[in-house]
């Protein structure tokens, strides 16, 4: 998996499990992966060693992963969205708002 594929993933499961995170992982992970800190930076920014941000930003990617596993939330949202294009190509109005609610829900 590229570099640039990898972080999209981790950018999706983190929208699915950042509640799951602890409060430290969030912090580290949003610096890293949304506000393209380094691993100094966010040390410095923090006041804590290099390695602590490293091990907690790869414990936070390797706890996403087992989230997927165990729950699959992203891989069912792809397939529903999958299944909504489907769906909407039918080009039938009454399945077009029924596509819509079903989408206003999630």
């Amino acid at each position: 998996m590229s570099d640039i594929n990898k972080t999209l993933r981790l950018n999706e499961l983190y929208d699915f499990y950042k509640e799951l995170l602890t409060d430290k992982q969030k912090l580290y992970f949003e610096d890293y992966y949304f506000n393209d800190l380094s691993l100094k930076e966010i040390a410095d920014k923090y006041n804590v060693s290099r390695n602590a941000v490293h091990l907690s930003i790869k414990d936070a990617e390797s706890d996403l992963e087992k989230y997927e596993t165990k729950l699959s939330l992203l891989e069912k949202f792809h397939k529903r969205e999958e299944l909504y294009i489907k769906l909407e190509s039918i080009n039938d109005e009454k399945i077009i708002d029924i596509v819509n609610k079903l989408k206003e829900i999630e």
